[in-house]
């Protein structure tokens, strides 16, 4: 019962501290050749040439560890602590899940039992304390003890105890369990589980004789009769007990003789199967620290020494259950190997695909196309005008330039600048001015010869951008075309900026760069235009041209 709570207590120990812990793991450059082996280069050369899809797995470190702890049986008899032991062992990663373990096991478990024992004669480790006697009936009537007979109600009894000598040597399959993480590079901790088989070896002592080679009949009667007997009472009991005991464990326990294998003189050999559990922490790429629970059961009965139960014909009857010992341990491991990746089940497989996914260095990554099915150099996904005549500048938007707005594109306009008052045009982007009344009033001819346009158009500009773009330099251009008809007209390009000096220095910009493109491209004397910046006078991003 002992030993089921402190496994129970273990366990829970050992689940906190996998929740507590937490440190990022490392994994392993997929282009170092030099942790390749020569067997499994030309894999991994077909996945450098993009010929394979998966990476050679690496040459992995052995490792190596010792462990200390305290072992215990399960058994007939109750477990005494403490007990020591140690055990030794390499494993080797055969991937990132599975790896096998060959380990030694030495240790040394004790026990002995509160309650007492009546039907001990064919125990041959407690054959000394008496034997049954029978009437001419059969019935039991009375035992030797030593000194002569006893009544039946004065039996002498025993208390079973034992030591233990175990020697297991065990290959073992052990899986890690949280080492591959989809939302996590790695953590400091890995969580294992496993199976094994092996060969144990045990030798059974049992405590019978003092140091004088007598019995413990007395001590055993005494305890008997003055300590109240139970459950409740039993550290009284196995105070008792100690107190009137050596430790010598001298008499050698009941074996299973020739009937079985046997190792040297007085062990016996027996197969055993294990299951284990366990956590280790990671310390440095090549140390770490582990926490195992393993138990293994041994197809014995004899592990103490003690294969027959009480019943209540008196006779001892043979129990039907096989002995099992388990072993807590705290260990060191540590990595071994040179121009090696730590042992695999310390890696997460995962990290390389999720680094070429967020950060590609190998992937064959298609060139992108973006179609362009009118050929004006603005991708479908952008052109407002999907079938562009073939030749015809278009503006960012893939439109057909139209500069004078007379419906007919530029590529196809006879009369690129077409005024307004000789719109509509024809098919060929003509218009068709009307002509001059000749016979009317000298006046009006002279008055409507003087007179200024004023349908100028407006300029605009995107965000705070002084430049002219090549829309703006055909409205500009457009405003030239009609000075020079009106060669007696001049005119204001008024912009409109905010407050701020920012503001009213982008402005400034603007209607500089207006005038100079009228001066210096379309020949428009400069005495004839005028900049003025007013503010709030309207939009911060539109120039008005007006006549003076």
């Amino acid at each position: 019962m002992a030993s089921k709570k402190y496994k129970l207590l273990l366990m829970v120990c050992m689940l906190l501290t996998a929740g507590a812990f937490a440190q990022s793991g490392s994994g392993y450059d997929i282009y170092d050749s030099s942790v390749i082996s020569a067997k499994k280069m030309p894999q991994q050369n077909e996945f450098w040439n993009n010929s394979y899809n998966f990476p050679a797995k690496p040459r992995n470190m052995w490792e190596v560890g010792v462990s200390g702890g305290f072992p215990s049986l399960a058994s007939d008899v109750t477990a005494k602590f403490p007990a020591l032991g140690f055990a030794a062992h390499v494993r080797k990663a055969f991937g990132y899940v599975f790896s096998l373990r060959l380990q030694y096991l030495y240790a040394n478990p004790k026990g002995m039992n509160y309650g007492a024992a009546e039907n001990f004669s064919r125990n041959p480790a407690w054959d000394r304390y008496g034997s049954i006697q029978k009437d001419n009936a059969g019935n039991s009537e009375y035992r030797l003890g030593f000194g002569g007979p006893i009544a039946t109600g004065g039996q002498d009894i025993v208390y079973y105890n034992y030591k233990t000598n175990i020697q297991d040597l065990g290959l073992q399959g052990i899986f890690t369990l949280n080492n591959i993480r989809f939302h996590k590079q790695k953590t400091g901790i890995v969580v294992y589980a496993g199976l094994g088989v092996g060969a144990t070896a045990y030798e059974v002592k049992v405590n019978a004789l003092d140091g004088n080679n007598n019995t413990y009949a007395a001590l055993f009667r005494n305890v008997f009769t003055t300590v109240p007997q139970g459950y409740s009472n039993r550290r009284k009991i196995l105070k008792a007990l100690k107190d009137g005991m050596d430790d010598t464990y001298e008499t050698r326990g009941e074996s299973q003789g020739s009937r079985r294998a046997k190792l040297g003189k007085n062990k016996t050999l027996r197969a055993s199967g294990t299951v284990l559990g366990g956590v280790a922490f990671k310390l440095s790429k090549r140390i770490n620290l582990a926490l195992e629970d393993r138990y293994s059961i041994v197809k014995d009965d004899l592990l103490d020494g003690q294969r027959w139960e009480e019943h209540p014909s008196g006779d001892p009857v043979l129990t039907r259950d096989f002995d099992a010992y388990n072993y807590v341990s705290l260990g060191l491991n540590f990595n071994l190997g040179a121009k090696s990746v730590e042992p695999l089940w310390w890696l997460n497989p995962l990290d390389y695909a999720y680094s070429e996914i967020n950060n590609p260095k190998h992937m064959k990554l298609p060139k992108p196309v973006f179609d362009d099915a009118d050929g004006d150099g603005v991708v479908d996904q952008l052109d407002r005008e999907p079938n562009t005549p073939a030749g015809c500048p278009v503006d960012t938007h893939g439109v057909t330039k139209d500069t004078d707005g007379d419906g007919v594109p530029d590529c196809k306009d006879k009369q690129l600048i077409t005024p307004t008052e000789c719109q509509p045009v024809d098919a060929d982007g003509v218009g068709k001015c009307p002509d001059p009344e000749c016979c009317k009033n000298m006046a009006m001819m002279d008055s409507m010869k003087h007179a200024c346009p004023s349908d100028y158009p407006s300029v605009s500009f995107k965000g705070n951008a002084p430049g002219l773009t090549s829309d703006a330099k055909a409205l500009l251009a457009t405003v030239a075309s009609k000075m020079k008809s009106s060669p007696t007209c001049n005119i204001t390009i008024n912009g409109y900026p905010e407050a701020s000096k920012a503001s009213q220095a982008v402005c400034q910009k603007r209607v500089e760069a207006a005038k100079q493109y009228l001066v210096e491209k379309e020949g428009i004397s400069a005495d004839r235009v005028t900049t003025n910046c007013e503010v709030g006078g309207g939009d911060k991003n539109t120039l008005d041209i007006k006549s003076n």
